[in-house]
């Protein structure tokens, strides 16, 4: 389906197709885990976009590094902050409002000339991704278009080579960015989980899962399928550092054959 400029009159004699936003899901790290259809999106494309850290190369641009043309024009998209300050304190919401605001406006400039932009993501976009925010506010104007990526959690189950749900088990993904009461209540009320969105908030995690009695069941997984995967028991882990790149599963036991 193609979207024509509803300014365009019809006596301006000219058509203009306006671009269409691809969210193209890269998988969890490893570039062999990309699916076909991101890879021939990503090697079609004559304009990519990607999220990265502010001073920090894009770690989406650097799993599809090998399928981007060397003639596609590349637009970056540097957050102005990450975890400098609380995620839900004032000014932390203005700046990165203000920021997903200014990255919509940069790709509509193409999307209105008619240009597709495949915006990498990693993992799957539709799940705690940013491409949702932008999304979001240009899907009114453009044809959006989403491709499925494997996720990060599924990358590290695979990684950890942990069955995660038998039979009837009800599996939770929690962002440990909750209060320590709620994700203790959160934990202790399902049958397995995904703690994701670690950064700060693994010893508070830590507590949390102590208090449900489920320490000894976690897994600690950080960078899943990349060249510097970590895993472990968390109980064995020493400290509370965690990268961006690290959850904790909590798998299930119920049902088995």
């Amino acid at each position: 389906m193609n979207i024509v400029d509803p300014n365009l009159r019809a006596d301006d004699g000219a058509r203009v197709t306006l671009g269409a936003l691809l969210g193209v899901g890269l998988g969890p790290g490893d570039p062999e885990l990309m699916t076909l259809k991101a890879a021939r999106l990503v090697s079609e494309a004559k304009v990519v976009a990607y999220f990265s850290k502010r001073g920090k190369p894009s770690h989406a641009r650097a799993i599809a590094a090998r399928f981007i043309a060397k003639d596609c024009e590349e637009i970056a998209l540097a957050y102005p902050l990450t975890t400098e300050i609380p995620f839900d304190h004032p000014d932390y919401v203005a700046a990165l409002a203000a920021f997903y605001e200014e990255s919509a406006e940069r790709l509509a400039l193409h999307l209105s000339l008619g240009r597709d932009v495949a915006l990498l993501c990693e993992g799957d976009p539709m799940l705690y991704g940013s491409f949702m925010h932008l999304q979001t506010r240009l899907s009114s104007r453009f044809r959006v278009e989403v491709c499925a990526g494997v996720s990060g959690m599924s990358g590290c189950f695979a990684s950890a080579r942990q069955p995660m749900t038998w039979g009837d088990d009800v599996l939770t993904v929690i962002p440990a960015t909750l209060p320590r009461e709620i994700l203790a209540q959160r934990l202790a009320a399902t049958d397995a989980a995904v703690v994701m969105k670690l950064g700060g908030n693994l010893g508070k995690l830590r507590r949390a899962l102590e208090d449900a009695e489920l320490i000894e069941r976690a897994i600690y997984v950080e960078r899943g399928t990349m060249a510097e995967e970590k895993i472990m028991r968390l109980a064995e882990k020493r400290d509370d550092d965690a990268p961006y790149f690290a959850l904790v599963l909590v798998p299930g036991a119920g049902r088995r054959p």
